[in-house]
């Protein structure tokens, strides 16, 4: 892989991944400055003068409430430029990673999820997201889709940097908590997605697909800030009082999976990949150097 394009490198898990790839090739990253995904001229043209033997698409439109009353301009970003992203690819003979979702599942499972699932979105952002899947699919080129769920980082806008804000600002947090899913960390996402491309060029043509790569376990994201809550308890004087609410006490414009907890097991019997607990990543991220940059 001489040449890889990495789309969407200020994104959460691009970012990640500027680092994770510079040892696999010659990484060419580029933001919303140099490819405008909502403008299928601006894809062709700079994939086209760049010439990548990969691509790897970490963009996306992410704007999950928002997507409700901007449902073009999502499907635009998630379901149509992956898409011509892949045809070039395959003009090139290039092959090509691509980030999805646990949101094209409708939560009806209570039990993990896996790649032999169908789908069923529930909102405007999860279908775009299937939509961006069954594009690459059509290509006819060798693939990997990683569906990833509940994505951190220590920047961006996340879950995790809105937690630590409120958690200064108010006395009370007032949390979903039968919503559940996995939280995973935008540096194990990269990092994962680094160990399989390490595997070379050949097992990637062999083993294309659509795989989970997800932390292990599940929680809630009422759980999900106990924990972030008590790793920052040094740091924040006295912690917030932690209520859990039901979905329908907090309605939001865009359904949400009740349940939408992912299984890697696929990911690990194919390329022997599989990430930590979620809780053990999130201590990991906001390990007491990572963490002052919040504060």
């Amino acid at each position: 892989m001489k040449k890889i394009l990495l789309v969407g490198k200020n994104g959460q898990v691009g970012w990640e991944l500027q680092r994770t790839l510079a040892t696999l090739g010659d990484v060419v990253a580029i933001d919303r400055q140099g490819m405008d995904l909502a403008n299928p001229d601006s894809i062709r043209n700079t994939i086209r003068a760049i010439q990548p033997n990969l691509i790897v698409n970490a963009a996306a439109y992410t704007a999950v409430d928002k997507a409700e009353s901007e449902p073009e301009l999502a499907m635009a970003i998630n379901g149509v430029a992956p898409g011509i992203m892949a045809e070039e690819a395959k003009q090139l003979g290039a092959t090509m990673v691509h980030y999805s979702t646990d949101y094209v599942f409708d939560g009806t499972k209570t039990s993990p999820y896996t790649e032999e699932d169908i789908p069923n979105p529930l909102s405007v952002y999860g279908k775009t997201k299937l939509a961006g899947e069954h594009a690459v699919q059509a290509a006819g080129i060798p693939y990997l889709i990683f569906r990833t769920s509940w994505v951190y980082g220590l920047r961006g806008r996340n879950f995790l940097l809105t937690i630590l804000r409120l958690a200064k600002e108010r006395d009370e947090l007032r949390i979903v908590d039968d919503q559940i899913g996995a939280p995973t960390w935008s540096r194990m996402i990269a990092e994962a997605t680094g160990q399989v491309l390490g595997q070379g060029f050949q097992p990637f043509v062999m083993r294309s697909g659509i795989y989970n790569l997800t932390a292990a376990g599940q929680t809630s994201w009422h759980g999900f800030t106990r924990v972030i809550l008590e790793n920052v308890s040094g740091l924040i004087q006295p912690l917030p009082h932690l209520i859990p609410l039901a979905t329908s006490e907090y309605p939001l414009p865009a359904p949400r999976p009740p349940y939408s907890t992912l299984s890697s097991i696929k990911l690990n019997q194919i390329f022997g990949v599989a990430l930590p607990d979620w809780d053990a990543s999130l201590t990991l991220c906001m390990d007491k150097e990572n963490i002052k940059q919040c504060f």
